[in-house]
This record gives structure tokens, C-alpha cells and sequence, in this order.
């Protein structure tokens, strides 16, 4: 059995305060000068330690504060209350929220599991792969319950093709040449993000994340320069149609490399097995309308490696822009296990995955891994204000930031989502993750509740809606 596998976290404290989900507001006007304050009963002394940061202008009483709502229940006049931070409201987007923004930034601070001691009160569910509900059923194993558990369990995947049989001569040798594979214990690679001020000092980061997590960086061929040559064997360089050389020194270093798709790319991909044998070759196609038949018929022409790639809205791309990655997925893995090709070809998805539930819901709908990049750039504390594409200053200065303390927040934020994969598994009963690709009879998906179970209970004999009787 392979040494377990292990990330070694240590808190880096951010450089500026995170914004806190409420404001604490309060007044004078109507105080009764009563003998006992409640500002001065506070449990963490928010009152005495706040101060006033000239950076960001704002209250420090926000980031001191612990939500205990002590002070304002004990007010006699309710001059102190709370309100929604407008600036925490301001923060991302529709699909990248405020929550999502503050929980990776709180990961990559302490590499721990974010936990909520008042409770989830958020909707039931939502679009996405938030619309599916995985099986906890055996989270009361506690042999088997994630971080804490006695049994090893397994996040390693193996990327490249395999052979569907195993062929051999009249003296025992294989007919057939092994191809290569990689061997990645965590079911997640990096990209650069599409953003960010430093586009140099972010591709540092990158690759020395990578090497410290034992995974592949993809960065684009032409951004790979000096400053990344010790970091060689984590990258995988990206190649934009037409612009691979055969000659290229770079190619015979490398583990791994990336093409995106076009009608040339199986000539490209076939050129390189023969001339570099012992390098893997992925494939990125993007999630239009075609990506299912495209996928298909790569995996039947000997592609090892796919990469699926979405919209950073966790949608496809063109036309399928509304649809959702997660039944693009699901698509692509059906069609592949119908073709009797689905345990030939690695499966990679990304655009979108913002959070560790994601990585292990796009693997239960049917891909082997995932590839990060938008949190890779969060973890660093980014608002995602999109200034920097605009060509205004960073308002955090990410372009001061030194490379090895941003590498550590980014290995930081994976020991979280590693760690909270491995909750998951062991609440699952399962002992390594490559189990859990395809296993929808492990999940529930609103779709098909909603089809299944609910339509019948408010359909009548005819398609009617069913009239309760007046009790």
C-alpha cells in the first residue's frame, strides 16, 4: 500500500481583513448611561480592540467580531444592531458569491475545513451541482469517517490511456507497448486563471504549488520561461493550434502537455507518441454542442487524456452556455460507457469549480479529476473586483505579493479541499476516490426527483393537477 498521502498545511495569516458577512453599527443619541455597558461585556473585547484600517477603510470591529449577538440582545434601548455589510454584498458575482469569495479565503488562511457553528441556513438546494445530494450513509462507520478514521483511504487517480485487454506472444512478452500514465494523489490539477495583475509572479505560484502538492500545472507554452525551469516536471505547457514544434527542447523534459482541440490535433497527438513515448498528451475540447460526439470519437481514436473544458460560470461554452457542467459530464460519461470506452481515457472537467463539493460531485457524475483556476487566484485574496483585466491597480497589491507565501495559501486551500474529499468518502464508505466516478446510485439529483417522485404526487389519472378535500 502507497505511503498515505498527505499535505502539509501551516497558517498564513492575510494581509489585509477579510470583510465580514455583517456590520456591527451602534449610536449614541438615546443612550441611558446605565452602569453596566454591554460594549464592555463583549466576550473577544471587539469594542476596546477596534480600530479603523486607512487601507481599506473600514472597521476593524468586523473582523474581531464573533457573531454572539450578546450586544445586541443586551442593550436595554437596542442601540446596537447588526446589519448585511454592503461591501461584503458587493463582492464577485451571481455564480462566484460572497460566501464562495470568504470560505477560500478563510481556507487558504488555515488549510482548515470551514465549519459553521450556528447552523446552514441557505436555500435546500440550487442550480448546478448544487442540485445534488450525495449518500452519507455510512458516516457512522468511525473507522471510516474521513480525516479521523483508521482505514487508509485513497484520492490518488491515474491520468493517461489504458488498454482495454492485454495481449501476448508465444514466449510471453506483450504484444502491445504500455502507454504512459501519471500518477497524481489528488484528483486535481492547476491552471492559470484568465485574471489577475501579475501574470509572471502568478504562474510562479502556480508551478510551486504544483511541485509542493505532487501535481501538473497547465500554463501556456510561451509562458513557460526561466523562472519556471526548476519546476519542469509539475507543468504541463498548453499549445494553442498550430503552434507545436516537434523540436521543441522543452518536449523531452516534460511529464505531460496539453493541445487544445482542432482538426489537426490526432496527427499532432500521434506525432508526438512516436517521437517523445514516454510523454502524455491531453486533449482540451471545448463543452459546446459538439462535445459529446467530439469527446466520443477522440477516446475511440486513442486520445489518453481529455480535458472538457467550461465556462468559468460552471456552464458550457456557445450554445450549451445554459447548460449546466455537470450534465455535460454526465453526457459525455454515458456516452463513453456505451461506446464500451469509458475505462480507456482519463476524464477531466473544468470551468466553475469553486468549492471541494464540486470536485467530488463532477467526479459522481462521471469524470476521473478536476482542473482548478479562478480559486487558485481567490486563495491569494482576491476581491474578483476584474480591475486588473481593466488595467487599473489591484486594490490587494497582488503584484507585491512574494511568490512562496502565495504558493503556500494556494497548497493551503488544496489541503482543505483534500481533506474535506476524505470526509466525504469515508461518510460514503468508500476507501479511494476512483470508486466514485459514475456512481450516481450514490446521489440524488433534484432533476430526477422532481420527474420521478414529485410530478406523480400532483398529477391526477388524466395529467390533472390532484384537488385536496376540504378537511
Amino acid at each position: 500500500m502507497p505511503a498515505k498521502y498527505h499535505i502539509h498545511v501551516r497558517r498564513v495569516p492575510p494581509r489585509y481583513p477579510a470583510m465580514a458577512r455583517t456590520s456591527v453599527l451602534d449610536w449614541g443619541e438615546g443612550c441611558l448611561r446605565c452602569t453596566k455597558c454591554v460594549k464592555q461585556v463583549c466576550p473577544v473585547e471587539a469594542y476596546k480592540k477596534r480600530d479603523f484600517d486607512t487601507r481599506q477603510f473600514i472597521d476593524t470591529i468586523e473582523e474581531i467580531c464573533r457573531d454572539c449577538f450578546r450586544c445586541v440582545q443586551g442593550c436595554p434601548r437596542e442601540l446596537v444592531f447588526k446589519a448585511m455589510n454592503p461591501q461584503y454584498q458587493q463582492l464577485g458575482d451571481e455564480y462566484w458569491t460572497p460566501d464562495i469569495i470568504t470560505i477560500t479565503w478563510y481556507q487558504a488562511d488555515s488549510g482548515k475545513i470551514p465549519v459553521s457553528g450556528a447552523g446552514y441556513g441557505g436555500p435546500f438546494c440550487g442550480p448546478g451541482f448544487d442540485s445534488i445530494w450525495t449518500d452519507m450513509s455510512e458516516i457512522v462507520r468511525p473507522t471510516r469517517d474521513g480525516i479521523h478514521g483508521r482505514e487508509y483511504i485513497s484520492t490518488a487517480i491515474d491520468l493517461g490511456r489504458k488498454p482495454m485487454f492485454l495481449a501476448f506472444d508465444d514466449k510471453g512478452k506483450m504484444m502491445l507497448s504500455p502507454m504512459p500514465q501519471v500518477e497524481v494523489p489528488l484528483p486535481v490539477l492547476l491552471t492559470e486563471p484568465s485574471l489577475g495583475p501579475d501574470r509572471a509572479r502568478l504562474r510562479q505560484m502556480l508551478a510551486q504549488a504544483a511541485r509542493h502538492l505532487d501535481t501538473l500545472a497547465i500554463i501556456p507554452r510561451e509562458d513557460v520561461n526561466q523562472d519556471l525551469e526548476t519546476y519542469i516536471s509539475h507543468l504541463a505547457p498548453l499549445f494553442a493550434p498550430g503552434a507545436l514544434d516537434l523540436n521543441d527542447p522543452l518536449l523531452p523534459r516534460l511529464r505531460g502537455a496539453e493541445l487544445q482541440d482542432h482538426p489537426g490535433v490526432l496527427a499532432e497527438m500521434e506525432i508526438l507518441r512516436q517521437r517523445y513515448p514516454d510523454l502524455l498528451v491531453f486533449i482540451q475540447v471545448p463543452a459546446d454542442d459538439q462535445v459529446v460526439n467530439r469527446v466520443a470519437e477522440l477516446t475511440a481514436a486513442g486520445a489518453g487524456v481529455i480535458h472538457l473544458a467550461g465556462s468559468e460560470q460552471c456552464r458550457g461554452q456557445g450554445s450549451c452556455q445554459d447548460m449546466y457542467l455537470k450534465e455535460l459530464i454526465r453526457r459525455c460519461h454515458l456516452r463513453l460507457v456505451e461506446d464500451r470506452l469509458r475505462d480507456t481515457v482519463t476524464l477531466l472537467v473544468s470551468g466553475g469549480i469553486a468549492l471541494a463539493e464540486h470536485v467530488a460531485k463532477a467526479i459522481l457524475c462521471g469524470a476521473d479529476g478536476v482542473i482548478t483556476d479562478i480559486p487558485l487566484l481567490l486563495s491569494l485574496e482576491c476581491r474578483l473586483c476584474r480591475q486588473c483585466v481593466e488595467g487599473n491597480h489591484c486594490p490587494v497589491d497582488l503584484d507585491q505579493l512574494p511568490v512562496p507565501r502565495g504558493a503556500q495559501r494556494m497548497v493551503n486551500l488544496m489541503g482543505a479541499w483534500n481533506n474535506q474529499l476524505l470526509e466525504i468518502l469515508g461518510a460514503m464508505g468508500m476507501r479511494e476516490v476512483r470508486r466514485l466516478r459514475g456512481e450516481v446510485g450514490r446521489a440524488m439529483f433534484l432533476e430526477d426527483l422532481e420527474k420521478e417522485i414529485f410530478a406523480p404526487l400532483f398529477a391526477g389519472r388524466e395529467g390533472e393537477m390532484l384537488k385536496r378535500e376540504p378537511t
